[in-house]
């Protein structure tokens, strides 16, 4: 994974301290690894953000922040993909788990129409609950610890091509000073 890349993106601890309304975060400076881009702490931030972005609960970004403290992740990229689930994407991800969830409880899928208020949720929520949260923890579980493997892998890959191209350069300049 390219560090420059990543670290463009986030903001440093510095930039964080210096505001005063994100001052409550100053335990989060203790840990080198909560703000370095390394491929533990990144591999470990796609482990709890994929995680945490399937959870069918609010809050996910301080739940996000606080699973990457205790795991030793990188917070920033913890909760920035948090937000693979956002407006646009949540109907669609949450359907596909209840989906799941039912079949793994081996219950029918119920037929309903969804409404946009907070009577509809209250009123059905017993209803879809259990096939959404099974299916959103298996879905979750599954496809972070892809995520997991697969920044371990990329970023292995990146690291090698880049020695095989320095060597390449050092063998160019070797032959060239000859």
């Amino acid at each position: 994974m390219p560090k420059k890349l990543l670290k463009r993106f986030f903001p440093s601890p510095e930039q964080v301290q210096r505001k005063r309304s994100l001052r409550f975060l100053s335990p989060l400076f203790s840990k080198p690894n909560l703000w370095h881009v390394n491929r533990r702490a990144v591999a470990r931030a796609f482990l709890i953000g994929v995680f945490t972005a399937f959870l069918p609960l609010p809050f996910q970004m301080g739940i996000a922040a606080f699973l990457a403290f205790y795991i030793n992740a990188n917070v920033p990229i913890s909760i920035g993909l948090v937000w693979i689930s956002n407006p646009v994407t949540i109907p669609p991800i949450f359907y596909a788990t209840y989906l799941l969830g039912a079949q793994i409880l081996n219950a029918d899928p119920l037929d309903f129409n969804i409404e946009l208020s907070i009577d509809w949720v209250l009123n059905n929520l017993a209803d879809f609950w259990a096939p959404l949260f099974v299916g959103s923890l298996v879905a979750g579980i599954f496809l972070s610890v892809i995520a997991y493997f697969a920044i371990h892998l990329v970023w292995r890959r990146h690291v090698s091509k880049a020695w095989e191209k320095r060597k390449r350069l050092r063998q160019q300049r070797a032959l060239q000073s000859d």
